[in-house]
């Protein structure tokens, strides 16, 4: 990030965080905004009920999509390929559950 940091207010999963941001507090915000998408949908998944287990969960996934964000890069396939084949094995998994 910036040299600049100021500190951002965001919400996730109902929490409050001030974070320090770089000199664009609107990308700050949209991570947050981001990651609270993430737990909010993991929190949906029957049997997730506790919150640290929600964040290492989704967590998990944005790790998975960094991952294969990154080895599509690699190997010429485009983010939303990655993310299309992600969410594919997604579907896979909670199908055979």
């Amino acid at each position: 990030m910036a040299e600049k940091t100021d500190l951002v207010h965001v919400q996730i999963f109902g929490q409050s965080y001030a974070v320090r941001g770089g000199s664009d507090p609107s990308y700050v915000v949209r991570l947050a905004a981001y990651v609270d998408a993430q737990m909010q949908e993991v929190s949906r998944l029957p049997g997730t009920v506790d919150s640290l287990r929600i964040a290492v969960l989704a967590a998990l996934n944005i790790a998975d999509e960094c991952f294969q964000a990154k080895a599509g890069a690699h190997s010429g396939e485009s983010a939303l390929e990655a993310r299309a084949a992600g969410l594919v094995r997604e579907l896979e998994a909670a199908l055979e559950e």
